[in-house]
């Protein structure tokens, strides 16, 4: 029997940069869904880019010009786009640094891309030339309630706002948001959809506890023999606590898209066998994300399925390449 090779050496061996894109609102939880994808492959194999890191303007000049970060008159896309090109290339680029916490821009740094790259951001693919460039896409969008609890929680908990300026902040940024950042779910390849959970809403400030749903259309490439399977007898006989899965079939910004819903918690037991799967299928040993916790939630397990789907089309792109090199 031959042994299977294990994908990170794929990967690592393959010229191919791998692309990933992430668009969302500020604070929407962007980082976490593709946190899954940094842990299976490492450091080594994985980089990341902050879009807020080519932001034109400082935040006194945006003060001054009346502008926010969400406009596009804020943010330097044509260099995006060249850095973007390069990076897909292999090649270093010397990438522009925002600094968060004084709100000023800092000299570039040398930046060389990992063979999985991904980019978070305002504007992720807002423009035809960046989502030519990216080869998977992800929007976040977490109901605006959500959002606003979230908000509220780190501004004025870590950064010592008043709920005044929080919630006067939010009025001024959202039309620029509906305007720009929000068109970006109609072309993504996947959306999270973020709710307060059925089973209340103090679950999610007590426990992380969300509805969290993954949309995608139907995938018009599927891989032979690679999939990820639940197995529904272990979900029942091995749960303890409330939860929720759903499939349904839902019309978004005018796609037929498929909705997978999970709410509450499972045993850590379940969620590892789809651990397993993954490991089975792609020959990365271990994958053990949520390892030493007796619970998971709907955030955990929509990770896992995302990343296997991300995974996928990155298994299409190996398989594609070798097939046109034969």
């Amino acid at each position: 029997m031959t042994e299977q090779l294990n994908f990170k050496d794929v990967i690592a061996t393959s010229p191919v940069i791998f692309a990933i894109g992430v668009a969302g609102d500020s604070g929407s939880g962007k980082t976490t869904f593709t946190r899954v994808i940094r842990e299976i492959f490492g450091e080594g194999l994985t980089s990341t880019i902050s879009l807020d890191d080519y932001h034109i303007y400082d935040r006194t000049q945006r003060r001054e010009r009346n502008i926010t970060p969400l406009s596009p008159q804020a943010n330097d896309f044509d260099l995006l786009v060249k850095h973007l090109a390069d990076l897909k290339q292999g090649k270093t680029i010397e990438k522009p640094v925002y600094n968060h916490t004084t709100g000023t821009i800092e000299p570039p740094v040398p930046f060389t891309p990992t063979k999985i790259l991904i980019l978070e951001g305002l504007h992720t693919f807002a423009t035809p030339a960046l989502r030519r460039l990216l080869d998977f896409t992800i929007f976040v969008d977490p109901a605006d309630e959500v959002k606003a609890s979230w908000k509220l929680a780190r501004d004025m908990r870590r950064r010592g706002y008043a709920k005044e300026e929080v919630l006067r902040e939010m009025e001024v940024r959202e039309p620029d948001y509906r305007a720009y950042v929000a068109p970006q779910r109609g072309v993504a390849d996947a959306i999270i959809s973020i709710a307060f959970s059925r089973y209340g809403r103090e679950k999610g400030d007590s426990d992380n506890i969300y509805a969290v749903t993954l949309l995608q259309e139907k995938q018009d490439r599927t891989i032979e023999n690679i999939s990820l399977t639940f197995d529904l007898f272990s979900m029942c006989s091995l749960s303890d606590r409330d939860f929720l899965l759903e499939f349904r079939e839902q019309y978004l910004d005018g796609r037929r898209m498929g909705a997978i819903t999970f709410d509450g918690e499972l045993q850590y037991g379940v969620i590892h066998r789809l651990e397993r799967t993954v490991e089975e299928q792609t020959g990365v040993h271990p994958v053990s994300m949520f390892a030493g916790r007796s619970y998971v939630n709907a955030s955990d397990v929509i990770q896992l399925i995302l990343s296997w789907r991300i995974i996928n089309k990155r298994i299409y792109i190996a398989m594609r390449g070798d097939a046109e090199g034969e």
